[in-house]
């Protein structure tokens, strides 16, 4: 009986294992910093931000899982075949991009929560630089040395970590179920300083991830997934994992809006966690710093391990011009390890800008690709021949179009 549980327990993680990966990589880079500053300006009415995103975040990810099962061809191999490989060339620099800040950001907040953990250094500045510059090599040489196999395990830990003990802070220090129910049901955007526009703008395209739901296909494909018939299980996994992704951004919103923090830069996390010292005492500091590194790193190393297969993808669909092969292991070509490498250094130079600025900018270009992303897969997605009966449904049309409508009218209020 025991062998037969064991048995299901596997089997279950082994569907929802994905969807790990997925709110593990961006729950780390967004939901972190960017929910816990706009909690602390906005406070609790934007709650209902995190789940839009969250939600908008699962439509996306579903449609890129239905395009790949469907054609067997990964977004950039949609893209490349069918709408033209001038995209890729226009989609690389955005990519580059995207690759310093969140880099940059990554190692700032691993650096800012171990100097808050350790505090070895008098100037948080250095904690930060240090502990950052380690954390990419940790990072770097798990990816190198573990293969997938060690890098699923240590991000389902973390996965684990971070939720438990993020959401039992939030427990801790509740505002209030009035006022989180209206702002879970009660759309609102305070303005805060003429800010309030771009920190929900940030939020929302912080949760979930950006870029990285791009990965999630080359996941499923390290799993063995092929076909149509792994749709719906996509779907449960993705559920599972957005679900997660949610609760942890309501969570750090709550802290966020509980505890002011006037500082920023590099003593900002530092700060916010000895300010939840104050009502929690020093199980609630090292509870919530634990749960802040547990997300932080695994968003790291989700980045480190899956942004460089976009790299080796664009290089073999644009560059080189191969055809695609679905047996490939992009992992052992050598645009792959070349973007690792430079993931894993150039970034650095961002350890010398201001903590604050750095996540804020990663968080709006990374909001930027949604709409983009929603526009290719109403083409995509939107025609039988490529498809056939795996075409997007009304209620995901309306959400594509809902999420392009909704983008563009805060850019344009912004």
């Amino acid at each position: 009986m025991k062998q037969q549980n064991s048995g299901k327990l596997s089997d279950l993680l082994a569907i929802i294992l994905p969807g790990f990966l997925v709110a593990a990589t961006g729950v780390g880079a967004g939901d972190l910093a960017t929910a816990s500053l706009s909690g602390s300006l906005l406070g609790v009415a934007i709650l209902w931000a995190v789940v839009a995103g969250g939600f908008m975040k699962f439509i996306l990810t579903e449609g890129l899982a239905r395009w790949q099962l469907a054609t067997g061809q990964t977004f950039l191999e949609g893209v490349a075949y069918r709408l033209g490989k001038i995209i890729g060339w226009l989609f690389l620099p955005y990519l580059l991009l995207w690759s310093f800040f969140v880099g940059s950001a990554l190692m700032g907040a691993c650096g800012i929560t171990l100097h808050a953990m350790i505090p070895i250094f008098k100037v948080a500045a250095n904690g930060k630089l240090f502990f950052g510059i380690l954390s990419s090599l940790l990072g770097l040489g798990l990816v190198l040395a573990g293969g997938f196999g060690l890098f699923e395990k240590v991000m389902g830990i973390c996965v684990g970590i971070m939720v438990f003990t993020v959401v039992l802070t939030a427990a801790l220090v509740w505002p209030g179920t009035q006022e989180v129910m209206a702002g879970l049901f009660i759309p609102t955007i305070p303005d805060f300083q003429g800010s309030g526009i771009p920190w929900t703008i940030a939020l929302i395209g912080g949760v979930g991830g950006t870029l990285t739901i791009l990965c999630y296909g080359y996941w499923i494909r390290e799993k063995g997934r092929t076909g149509p018939e792994a749709i719906q299980t996509c779907r449960i996994d993705l559920a599972v994992g957005y679900i997660m992704t949610v609760l942890f951004g309501l969570a750090m919103v709550i802290i966020g809006s509980t505890i002011k923090v006037e500082g920023q830069g590099a003593g900002l996390l530092a700060i916010l966690a000895d300010r939840l010292q104050e009502p929690l005492g020093l199980l609630g500091r090292w509870l919530f710093l634990i749960g802040a590194f547990s997300a932080v790193f695994s968003s790291l190393l989700g980045v480190w391990q899956s942004v460089p297969y976009l790299f080796a993808d664009i290089w073999t669909l644009f560059v080189k011009q191969t055809d695609a092969d679905v047996s490939r292991d992009l992992t052992k070509i050598l645009p792959y390890r070349l973007y690792l490498w430079a993931m894993a250094f150039f970034p650095m130079i961002g350890l010398f800008m201001s903590f604050k600025e750095v996540q804020k900018l990663y968080s709006i270009i990374g909001a930027a690709f949604i709409p983009l992303l929603a526009v290719a897969l109403l083409i995509l997605n939107g025609n039988r021949t490529w498809v056939g009966d795996h075409v997007n449904r009304p209620i995901t049309i309306i959400m594509l179009l809902a999420t392009l409508a909704f983008f563009g009218i805060l850019g344009w209020m912004a």
